[in-house]
């Protein structure tokens, strides 16, 4: 029998079939590539036009007070949270283009390369 570690087992699950396994009911989203000059009321603004937000946060340092560059958005269902996913990728707010990602998907976005 041939013993598969962590990462093989999502290697070996058909495409379709692992997105369902790692994307399940995901409505928090990560915005990464902010200027520093962008606060909360402007991601907001920004990612309100594709659905309801309901929370946002953009993480700063506990000393200096400054943004770190990234943040997090909130969604009220996961579907707006998709389009919002899919709309604002690679858009530019505040002068940079931003990523956007699913939030706590670090590894599993890793598996999916």
């Amino acid at each position: 029998m041939h013993r598969l570690r962590v990462g093989n087992f999502f290697q070996a699950l058909p495409s379709p079939a692992m997105r369902l396994f790692v994307r399940d009911s995901c409505s928090k989203l990560f915005v990464g590539g902010l200027s520093y000059d962008t606060n909360e009321p402007v991601l907001k603004d920004a990612f309100s036009e594709h659905g309801s937000v309901m929370e946002v946060k953009v993480i700063c340092d506990r000393r200096t007070g400054k943004s770190k560059g990234y943040g997090f958005v909130q969604f009220s269902s996961e579907s707006e949270a998709a389009t919002a996913f899919q709309k604002m990728d690679g858009q530019l707010l505040d002068g940079r283009n931003i990523r956007v990602h699913y939030a706590n998907s670090g590894l599993k976005e890793n598996l999916m390369l």
